[in-house]
């Protein structure tokens, strides 16, 4: 496997990726409001089935962010893109957030989004930032377990966040120096 910056070339091959993913979990969101306070918890459910789970983010947007051309990074195999990761530099948080972050289905679980992810965490390292903020939907639970195995934080929600009105979770991971 090559980690590698992207090349235009390289960004169509991005666009066809199978971005979906299917789980049996999900992180429900409870809220629990009383006159002084409010409580917001999550929970991991077990559905009764599977669940597709679509991608969030438009096409739109991912050419929009190789435009800026800051830290996209693709992991070919065998001469093939079959990951990336699209991290956007924040400069007034000192933070890369992880906007985009997709596998062909046929490799997953084999290490590609680890090492584009440590990268990236080396990327914004050399651009002075501080920390990675990733983000995934509540019904994205593959996602949530990797990037808590990478030492990600949860660190906040937003209701109502993407297109179809999910929740996006967010998690942080604070760069050594």
């Amino acid at each position: 496997m090559i980690v590698r910056v992207a090349t235009l070339a390289d960004l169509n091959c991005c666009l066809k990726l199978d971005h979906t993913c299917f789980t049996d979990h999900v992180w429900q969101m409870k809220v629990h409001e009383g006159t002084s306070e409010l409580n917001v918890t999550f929970q991991t459910v077990r559905l009764p089935r599977q669940m597709r789970a679509d991608y969030p983010h438009s096409v739109e947007q991912l050419v929009e962010h190789w435009q800026q051309q800051a830290g996209f990074l693709v992991a070919e195999i065998d001469g093939e893109v079959r990951a990336y990761v699209d991290v956007v530099p924040q400069p007034w948080q000192q933070m890369g957030w992880v906007a985009n972050l997709a596998v062909e289905p046929a490799y997953r679980r084999r290490g590609l989004a680890t090492a584009l992810v440590r990268q990236a965490g080396r990327w914004a390292k050399e651009q002075n930032l501080h920390s990675l903020l990733v983000e995934a939907t509540t019904k994205n639970y593959p996602a949530i377990g990797f990037y808590q195995k990478l030492g990600f934080r949860f660190c906040g929600f937003n209701d109502h966040y993407y297109p179809n009105q999910d929740i996006a979770l967010f998690f942080v991971q604070t760069l050594t120096r």
